[in-house]
């Protein structure tokens, strides 16, 4: 009942296919981390100080090559990416499928929902400092176009928001052509800054790296802040795995994108070792004067493609962590017939809006962002290798040992990250983890809310809610009556409830109780189990994974199909509504979570609309419940 759908065996024979998946994956997977070099190697250098020497270039060259190597390389494409629930990857995946190995583990649970909280937190840096950093090129053009670039970047992060409901399939088709194209070019204008100093192509020695972080004192701490930008978009590697499988997005990174960045920042390093000064934006200076202003509106787009797949990866996010059940249930829409994934999410939306638009105006600009940014996902990126150690213990059996040197090694350098970011959080790193912060509250409140409801709803057995019908000579009238509850044995409160008020019941009674597993996919086979308790009388499971939303109308036609004598032409659906209330001994939860978690249980989606229960056959009955 709980088998997951079998991913399809990737088959590197279809070549044609794996590189349409490969280009696909360009646009979606690669934004983040493929427009860093915009930013990445001058906020390095501006924390080496106003003129550094040749010492700090080659060393902040080195670290960021072999950032690119350690960080998403070897953790996240060749260790993490094997480790998927059932294709479907990402932090909160990881956390479902622990959490179906482990039972009664709170401390996974924990880390992954802190992890993916996080992802929020520094998700609304991302677009505001993508597009400034792209707009400031023209600076370059002509200084007098400075005062127009965080206008136009507002404008634009205003549009892109704004286009969301309408969803992204009609141009989603061209992002993965646009993001080639921006990678090829960057990689040859790598090539041509290379070709003006070619001895900076020493700096893929770690030693290097070492050198500076050893002789470098606190400002060689510091830089590593600077640094861990060129991966802050490898999280997305790993969390999209689902929407393209593994091989595409390996062969993406090795073929195109890992090359080009390597390229591009070593091109950018040769011009400051050739006397390339520092203070404005490195990436421009590499394009020749004659096509600066078509590489700032390429870098624009890239931007734009980037941000886009952040915004995306927050509504995918948002739905895991309501069908696995940490978030009040949000009106999804699914915005395109062609794929799963694409989803708008109103309230994610328009907060992500309101927040990205506010930092771009209060930062104004992407060297103040850059202060702020990447202390939230190097938080994600330290609490995902500590999951994988435990996979890698749980899943693939290993000893402590080499669990530990291979995780460990990851957590150490994931924990200098995020030891080297905390310096930031008072220059702005405050946000993402107030933001972050917020999130996690309300996975936690909505979880302990919905807990605290099972635990006060009362049952009854089955057999003797039947004997009181039978006592008490109930009037059964035709039709079938569908009674949702969270039960999976006793009479359904509602059931009780509706009984009790109304006194009479319908001639066949369907009660289901709908799961949703750690796992993505649930095989259509295993959907659905239900057997007859009494006559006419039902009990039925449904199963649904963490990225299905369920059907109720379709489960009942399938039931049918399968025996089930319901009365598909006279459905009545009963659910309840709870309205909290707070305990009179005071011993529920405290007042403030209450009225927290009440707050979201009166904003959150009818379930009716959640189920795609017909309006007009919908009974609803409410009741106070005390928690």
């Amino acid at each position: 009942m709980s088998e997951a759908v079998s991913v399809p065996p990737e088959n590197p024979v279809v070549k044609q296919a794996l590189t349409a998946l490969s280009l696909s994956a360009l646009g979606v997977v690669f934004g983040d981390i493929g427009t860093s070099p915009l930013y990445t190697l001058k906020t390095v250098l501006a924390i080496t100080g106003d003129m550094p020497d040749r010492l700090a270039i080659l060393g902040s060259l080195s670290l960021i090559i072999w950032t690119l190597i350690i960080v998403t390389t070897i953790k996240y494409v060749n260790f993490a990416m094997r480790i998927d629930n059932d294709g479907e990857g990402g932090i909160l995946a990881l956390m479902s499928l622990l959490g179906i190995k482990l039972k009664d583990r709170p401390h996974v649970v924990a880390l992954g929902l802190l992890g993916a909280a996080l992802i929020y937190g520094d998700g609304a840096i991302t677009p505001a400092i993508s597009v400034l950093s792209a707009l400031e090129g023209l600076n370059m053009v002509a200084p007098s176009f400075q005062t127009y670039v965080l206008p136009a970047a507002v404008v634009i992060l205003i549009l892109l928001f704004a286009f969301q409901p309408r969803g992204t399939a009609r141009i989603g088709s061209i992002f993965g052509p646009v993001m080639a194209l921006w990678f090829t070019v960057i990689a040859a204008l790598g090539l041509w800054g290379i070709a003006q100093h070619p001895s900076v192509l020493i700096a893929i020695n770690p030693y290097y790296g070492f050198d500076y972080l050893a002789s470098g004192g606190a400002k060689g701490f510091l830089v590593l802040g600077g640094v861990f930008l060129c991966v802050t978009g490898a999280e997305a590697l790993y969390a999209d795995m689902g929407h393209f499988g593994m091989k595409p997005i390996r062969l993406a990174w090795s073929a195109l994108v890992f090359p080009s960045l390597l390229l591009n920042y070593a091109g950018q390093a040769a011009l400051v070792l050739n006397g390339a000064p520092t203070a404005d934006n490195i990436f421009y200076r590499l394009c020749p004067a004659a096509f600066l202003v078509p590489m700032v509106l390429l870098a624009t787009i890239a931007t734009i493609i980037a941000s886009q797949s952040i915004i995306t990866g927050a509504f995918s996010m948002t739905r895991q962590a309501i069908q696995l059940g940490w978030m009040p249930r949000l009106n999804i829409t699914q915005t395109s017939a062609e794929g799963y994934g694409q989803i708008y999410v109103g309230v994610i939306n328009w907060i992500l809006m309101l927040v990205t638009i506010g930092l771009a105006i209060a930062f104004k600009k992407s060297d103040n962002l850059a202060a702020a940014y990447g202390i939230a996902v190097s938080a994600t990126m330290l609490a995902t290798s500590a999951l994988l150690y435990i996979a890698m213990r749980e899943i693939w059996r290993w000893g402590r040992l080499r669990a530990g040197l291979i995780a460990g090694g990851f957590m150490v350098v994931d924990a200098s990250f995020f030891a080297s970011n905390l310096t930031k959080v008072a220059d702005g790193g405050y946000m993402p983890l107030i933001l972050a912060g917020l999130v996690y509250g309300v996975m936690l409140i909505w979880h302990a809310g919905m807990k605290a409801i099972a635990a006060s709803v009362p049952t009854m057995p089955i057999e003797k809610f039947m004997k009181s019908i039978e006592d008490d000579n109930i009037p059964r009238v035709a039709g079938t009556a569908v009674f949702l509850t969270r039960t999976k044995q006793d009479a359904p409160p509602v059931m009780i409830w509706h009984l009790k008020h109304n006194r009479t019941l319908h001639e066949r009674l369907f009660v289901l109780t709908v799961e949703t597993q750690s796992i993505p996919y649930i095989r259509k086979g295993s959907r659905l189990s239900f057997k007859e308790i009494a006559p006419n009388f039902w009990r039925a499971i449904a199963c649904y994974g963490f990225m299905e939303r369920p059907d109720i109308p379709q489960l009942l036609t399938q039931a049918h199909n399968e025996g089930c004598e319901v009365d598909l032409k006279d459905l009545t659906y009963y659910v309840g509504h709870e309205t909290i209330v707070p305990r009179e001994d005071h011993k529920g939860l405290p007042l403030w979570v209450e009225s927290i978690f009440a707050f979201m249980g009166r904003n959150s989606v009818h379930v009716s609309d959640y189920f795609h229960l017909p309006q007009d056959a919908v009974v609803e009955i409410g009741r106070q419940i005390s928690i």
